[in-house]
Formats: structure tokens, sequence, C-alpha cells
């Protein structure tokens, strides 16, 4: 009788959890898989009307024989090559800094750093555009007139611009989740090792970090997700200023302009779900690689 009351009462806790899921997961996930089957086709000379037919996997083919894909997952790699390490780095440091014992101000310089994120994505981007933007940028002409010359708009350009603009975004917010697992470790285990004669340097590195490895994974994790997902910030870019960024530059563009500038629905569907196994395969090695790491320390 326990055991069925335990039951019920973890069915009732968990059914609205369950519920949300299906609708705002597996639903839109299962409507994209069966949109990605079917194909739209123009009846006669073009003239007539459209009907839509059973196509197979024929989006999926046509989806990775195109160049313009092939290219954007080109372009996800270099991001992801360049961002990840400068944002985990970055973050990291940040947060070493602020739980030094040196540090001053803290809630000051958390709230700093993290403001850039409370920016909504379309703001910031259209923020760093104006900054990009020559003879209208003040950042620009000092670089100008300091015989700098660059241009964020360039093909060599653009996606230096743009993991600028993602780390100004995202550096604090991940400095607060690696700051709080540091306020979390045991300052015995910190004062100890001060005892034992290990500087600040050697605690930082040798102690705290190993200790808040699982923030670290799971902001990892996070990030490669979030990267697979770069849509906002080359979109803006894309948007009359004369760049590089094309309507096709990542996976998530290629779909966004198969649906809403093509209505190649099915095509769009097709390199969505792609795009959603290309995640959930990094996920997986990231956890498995990161996983294995952790059971050898």
């Amino acid at each position: 009788m326990k055991h069925a009351r335990t039951t019920r009462a973890a069915a009732i806790l968990l059914g609205p959890f369950f519920v949300l899921f299906t609708l705002a997961m597996v639903l839109p996930i299962g409507y994209a898989v069966w949109l990605s089957l079917f194909t739209e086709k123009q009846s006669g000379l073009g003239f007539g009307g459209t009907e839509t037919v059973f196509s197979g996997l024929d989006n999926y083919t046509a989806a990775l024989g195109d160049r313009a894909f092939r290219e954007g997952f080109g372009v996800l790699l270099g991001y992801c090559l360049f961002y990840i390490p400068l944002l985990l780095v970055g973050a990291l440091a940040l947060a070493l800094l602020l739980d030094s014992t040196l540090a001053r101000a803290r809630r000051f310089f958390q709230l700093a750093l993290f403001l850039p994120h409370a920016v909504p994505g379309i703001i910031a981007a259209l923020i760093w555009v104006y900054l990009y933007t020559p003879q209208l940028s003040p950042v620009v002409s000092a670089m100008e007139s300091g015989g700098i010359g660059f241009d964020f708009f360039s093909p060599d350009g653009a996606l230096p611009s743009i993991v600028n603009i993602a780390l100004w975004e995202w550096l604090g917010y991940n400095m607060v989740i690696f700051y709080a697992a540091l306020q979390a470790i045991d300052r015995s285990v910190l004062e100890a090792a001060t005892v034992d004669g290990a500087g600040a340097w050697r605690i930082a590195i040798a102690i705290k970090v190993p200790l808040i490895r699982a923030s670290v994974v799971m902001v990892a994790l996070f990030t490669v997700i979030g990267s697979l997902q770069l849509f906002t910030e080359p979109l803006i870019l894309n948007k009359g200023t004369g760049s590089a960024v094309t309507s096709t530059w990542t996976p998530n563009m290629y779909a966004y302009t198969a649906a809403f500038e093509r209505n190649d629905y099915g095509l769009a569907a097709a390199a969505s779900i792609l795009l959603a196994l290309t995640a959930a395969l990094l996920s997986f090695v990231v956890t498995r690689f990161t996983g294995r790491k952790g059971k050898k320390a």
C-alpha cells in the first residue's frame, strides 16, 4: 500500500514535466521528422497548385549534397575551435581571480561582468555592428588613428567579429557558474594546502580547478550545444552591413533561408534534424571523453 502511494505521488509530481516535455520537445521533433520526409511540387508548368508528396530521404540527400550546407559546418568548426577555448579559459580565469584573496569589490565585478548577458542577443549584435562600422564607430576610428586597419566585415574578420560578440554575451554568465562552484569548495582544504606551502597559483591550478571539474564539463557541454545553434549574431551581420556573412553561413541560417525565403519546409526540416543529430553526437562524445578522463583521474 505504501509503495502504491509513493508511485502515485511520483506520477503526480512528474506528470506536469512529462506533459510539457512532450508538448515542447517530443511533438515538435516528431513533426520536424515527418515534415522532412515530404516535399511540395507544382503540377503542370508551374501554373497549377502545389501538392505535398512523399519524398523519403530526398531532402536529407539534398541538404548533404548542397555545398552551402556543408560549408556551414566548416564555419561552425572554426567557430567552436576559436570560441570555446577562449570562453572556458577566460571565464575560469576571471572566476579564479574573483575567488582569490587579493580580489576586491567582488560584487561589483560580478555584476559588471554578468550585465552583458542580460542584454538580448539581437540588441547585443546591433550594438557591436555599430561598433564595427567605419565612419560610425569610435573603436574603428581609434584603431585607424593608431595605424591599425581591420575590416570586421571581411571574410577574414567576420568570424572573429562574431566570436567577440558571443564572448561579450556569455563570458560573465559562465564566470558566475564557475565562481559559485569555487565558493562551494571546503575552505579547510585550501587552508591545508596553504599550510603545506602551496602558493596561490598552485592552489588555483592543482586544487581548485580539479574540484570544480563537474562545473567545467557542464559549461563545456552546454557551450558546444549552444555553438552549434549559432544564428542571431551572423543573421544581424548579414542584414545590410556588406559583410562576408551570407544567408547560408551556418546550418541554422541555411534552414531559416530554406524555410522562410525559399518556402522549402521539407529541406529546412531535414537540415534541422541533421544539425540536431550532430549536436547529440558531439554531446555524447564530450560526456564520454570527460567521463573517461574523470575515471583515470
